[in-house]
């Protein structure tokens, strides 16, 4: 089969496609044909070994796991035994659980796993786009203990996190601020913010507040500034924060009396049986940007990193 791999941590172009072993589907597992998959920060910065900790994890030299890719969406070939959950033929989307492997035409998965069916309403492109920005809002606003009513700000909010917190942060009542630059205002908007600050013209750490909960989710707004928007007790989550801004976070956190969420989001069945029933019912609507073919994994990959993507970008299997 074909697939996008990559034998050492680098620039896009270490990324290269070539023919590997078709996989098969172990006791427990389901074997999936993929059609859609995106390319997501974190896609990038394991193909950087960046922040250098990644080695310590995926490879110290050179990666351990050649195929990137985390989410998916595509069609059941085959099931293993002891996976009841699916049948061949099951269209499905999810996320790997750290595993990796969707730069490929086919992947196969616990069926216990973070994979649920594909919502009839999504092609294939879109529903890939769901689980990555959808399952990471949903883990940090739900260990925020969201409420209704709370005032929450949403920092990159036209990202692929961003966007799927603004909806479920508008899902679980709450008043929404996203935070953008000018283009994207009106799709912010779309998307059901209450409010809408452009970066660009305005600071938000100035705007009306404070924030029951402040949510960075792109590592560029100073940790000071979010710090200074959330109100005494509230919460700040650093969505996609290295150690040195984790480390901020946390004096920021002892000195001023407001809680700090870092970390990685926990993939589940759970969760993307969640995503899967609020986008029957079209309550998560995923921002999709550029779409590319495996064989220009090379261009997505160099999009991403340049950092100025609006949503997902997909890549088509």
């Amino acid at each position: 089969m074909n697939a996008a791999i990559y034998e050492n941590y680098g620039a896009p172009s270490v990324l290269q496609i070539r023919q590997i072993a078709k996989p098969v589907a172990k006791p427990g597992e389901i074997l999936v044909r993929i059609h859609a998959t995106a390319v997501n920060s974190g896609d990038v910065r394991l193909r950087m070994a960046s922040p250098f900790a990644v080695r310590f994890l995926f490879g110290f030299f050179k990666p351990k796991k050649k195929v990137l890719g985390d989410v998916f969406s595509g069609v059941v070939e085959a099931v293993g035994e002891g996976a009841a959950q699916f049948k061949p033929g099951d269209e499905v989307f999810g996320a790997t659980q750290m595993r990796f492997g969707t730069y490929a035409e086919y992947t196969s998965l616990p069926a216990k796993g973070a994979i649920a069916l594909k919502p009839g309403n999504l092609s294939h492109e879109e529903a890939a786009a769901v689980p990555f920005g959808g399952i990471t809002a949903c883990h940090f606003l739900k260990k925020a203990s969201i409420k209704p009513g709370q005032r929450v700000l949403v920092y990159g909010a036209s990202g692929a996190v961003g966007s799927a917190a603004v909806q479920l942060a508008k899902y679980f009542g709450a008043e929404v601020t996203a935070v953008c630059s000018t283009k994207n205002v009106e799709a912010m908007r779309s998307l059901g913010a209450d409010h809408v600050v452009d970066y660009t013209k305005t600071d938000f750490s100035k705007t009306a507040m404070p924030y029951d909960i402040v949510y960075e989710t792109v590592n560029k707004a100073p940790v000071s500034a979010c710090f200074a928007a959330a109100k005494k007790g509230g919460t700040v989550i650093l969505g996609a924060a290295m150690p040195g801004e984790m480390l901020q976070g946390v004096w920021y956190s002892k000195t001023k009396g407001k809680l700090m969420l870092a970390g990685v989001a926990e993939e589940t069945a759970e969760a993307m049986a969640f995503l899967q029933k609020l986008a029957e019912e079209g309550r998560i609507k995923p921002l999709m940007d550029k779409r590319f073919d495996l064989s220009e994994i090379v261009q997505a990959h160099a999009y991403v990193e340049a950092g100025h993507k609006r949503g997902n970008v997909i890549v088509r299997v």
